[in-house]
């Protein structure tokens, strides 16, 4: 077996995001859209590393937690596997969970007997410095993440905000000791283990940083992070092949609200045909509303093929409030509807915006599989996505995919992206 590292990730845009970075690095990865199933075995084989994408980041803790349990006891059966623990870069949770709790449960499973914390990711502006996490020049709870619609991050203490949510010690090692190189750095660790730490926050400011924690934890059997962690993974001189690409019409889906998102949405409505979603109405009757949506795009697919259409929820309708739980499942539901529709309308080219949307398209779509293709921006890849066949008498799916989350990606990632494909 290949294999060499194992990820759980937390939803379907960080488990690309993970995915590209260990490609960047080399390693053969692949992208297994929810738990473990016979036959997957054919697929993750030959990989170097594995992704599995569970939609845990926002539903209740312990359910969770029940996931993460279940992960963790199949990850315990692959020999020589690191288990690495993949959420947000923004560590967006409540004092609830779910980062706290996932961790807790992994540890338990592979018997970790510590785990280092290192949400940074520097090409994306997030680094943490004394404990703190910052995007960009500002301090999380500075930055828009304070207002965010599910989990407003109204403190930048990576400890305290971890510490809340499990019983496990958490502590931090501070960037000189990350500086004075891995052989310090892992000493520092086994320090902290002896004195009854178990999480252990590290300063990390640049790729640098994130190459020597990788050296200190090269032996730890688990690992929690954000996707810039495995950026400072040893990179190999193999290169995997490209991705297929899958010809057909193009189709944007945007469902996060995020500021990002908002300014791609604003360059995206000057440059193809647009809607947003009628948020009274995606709630009630998505299926009816996705009807008439797609409807209106093959009328602007038979006035140009090759010309993409972009469908969104936040440009106007959001810009000065946040949706409801109901008002965020029912654009979900709304953009499952669509993405199905629009593959049997013809799309084969699928921009996804936001991790709630992606996995909601996913799931439409019956995707299982994601193959990862070369960056398009930091975090942000194309994938080529398989649904296996339901019987002998029928034949899969497969398409390609760019899922971002909601805050990554360039200002004019809706124009730029499709010129990677």
């Amino acid at each position: 077996m290949a294999l060499k590292v194992a990820a759980v990730a937390d939803d379907v845009t960080g488990a690309t995001d993970l995915a590209g970075s260990w490609r960047s690095r080399g390693l053969r990865t692949v992208v297994v859209l929810g738990e473990p199933t016979a036959g997957d075995e054919q697929i993750t084989g030959p990989m170097d590393a594995v992704v599995f994408a569970v939609k845990i980041r926002s539903v209740p803790p312990a359910a969770a937690q029940q996931v993460a349990e279940r992960m963790g006891t199949h990850l315990a059966t692959l020999e020589g596997v690191q288990v690495y623990d993949k959420y947000c870069s923004t560590f967006d949770s409540t004092s609830e969970g779910n980062i706290g709790p996932i961790a807790d449960a992994l540890a338990d499973a592979v018997g970790a007997q510590r785990a280092v914390v290192v949400p940074s990711m520097p090409a994306n502006g997030r680094t943490v410095y004394q404990g703190h996490l910052f995007v960009h020049d500002q301090l999380l709870s500075e930055s828009p993440m304070r207002n965010h619609p599910l989990n407003p991050m109204q403190d930048s203490n990576v400890v305290r905000l971890l510490q809340a949510q499990t019983s496990r010690t958490v502590g931090m090692i501070p960037l000189a000791t990350v500086r004075a190189g891995a052989p310090a750095l892992r000493e520092a660790l086994d320090g902290a283990q002896a004195e009854g730490t178990f999480y252990v926050v590290i300063d990390a400011i640049d790729d640098t940083d994130l190459e020597i924690i990788n050296a200190a934890t090269a032996d730890d059997v688990l690992v929690t992070g954000g996707s810039g962690l495995a950026l400072g993974a040893p990179a190999t001189r193999a290169r995997p092949a490209p991705i297929r690409t899958v010809s057909g019409h193009r189709l944007i889906l945007a469902g996060s609200a995020s500021t990002a998102t908002r300014r791609q949405i604003g360059i995206g409505e000057n440059a193809y045909p647009s809607q947003a979603l009628d948020l009274s109405r995606v709630a009630q009757d998505p299926d009816v509303l996705a009807e008439e949506l797609i409807a209106w795009a093959r009328e602007q697919w038979e006035l140009d093929p090759a010309r993409p259409v972009l469908i969104h929820s936040a440009a106007g309708t959001l810009l000065d409030s946040s949706p409801t739980r109901e008002q965020s499942e029912g654009v979900e539901a709304t953009m499952a509807a669509l993405a199905r529709r629009a593959y049997d309308s013809g799309v084969r080219q699928f921009l996804i915006a936001g991790g709630e949307t992606s996995g909601s398209v996913i799931s439409g779509l019956g995707i299982r599989y994601l193959e990862l293709g070369e960056e398009v921006d930091p975090g942000v890849s194309w994938v080529h996505g398989t649904a296996p066949a339901a019987d002998e008498d029928s034949s899969g799916r497969d398409c390609n995919l760019l899922l971002k989350s909601g805050n990554f990606g360039s200002d004019d990632l809706f124009i730029s992206a499709w010129e990677a494909l």
